[in-house]
């Protein structure tokens, strides 16, 4: 029997092309995109992994991982995203998310990620601190993950106008980072 990959993202392209790629390698696959889609595949059907996006249109990547790991507490789980934090990479960790890769990425790169059971002790650690817009990409991130996405509250939260918010947060980060590996 093959292994099987549960791919979660709201864009069907990506998710068509890692299938066809996954299965080219003997793995059987599933696809959703949104938070609801995943639970109802998840009640019919079992999963030995996840590529699990950060963000799945409204709904958060952390929450579909925290379904995956209730309904399956064996799952490996890898999220990808384009928009890296440490807040999100913080929170990916303490759910039991073994992997955190930033896009764009490819399958050989996931399924290394998939299979790791070791940390990569020998990751450059950067000789300089993050630039200060970098930083405040970081903080908005953090007060959003403790607003429950609420760009509204976070909004509140920081003393500024949402539409402010929604235009500093969909801005690429400023200090691309490398993958970051997540290991228990």
């Amino acid at each position: 029997m093959n292994e099987s990959i549960l791919i979660v993202d709201d864009d069907p392209i990506f998710c068509q092309v890692l299938a066809n790629a996954l299965v080219s390698r003997n793995y059987t696959t599933q696809q959703a995109y949104s938070f609801s889609q995943t639970q109802k595949i998840i009640q019919n059907w079992h999963a030995d992994y996840a590529v699990v996006d950060l963000r799945i249109g409204q709904d958060s990547g952390l929450k579909v991982c925290e379904l995956l790991l209730k309904n399956s507490p064996a799952i490996r789980i890898v999220i990808l995203t384009g928009f890296a934090s440490i807040a999100t990479a913080v929170e990916a960790i303490k759910l039991g998310v073994i992997q955190y890769l930033t896009k764009p990425t490819d399958v050989e790169t996931i399924l290394n990620a998939l299979m790791q059971d070791k940390a990569d002790t020998d990751l450059d650690i950067p000789n300089t601190p993050l630039p200060v817009k970098r930083l405040e990409w970081e903080h908005l991130q953090k007060v959003l993950l403790e607003n429950d996405g609420n760009i509204t509250k976070a909004a509140e939260k920081l003393n500024m106008h949402r539409r402010t918010l929604q235009r500093k947060l969909q801005k690429k980060p400023v200090h691309e980072t490398k993958q970051v590996k997540l290991n228990k």
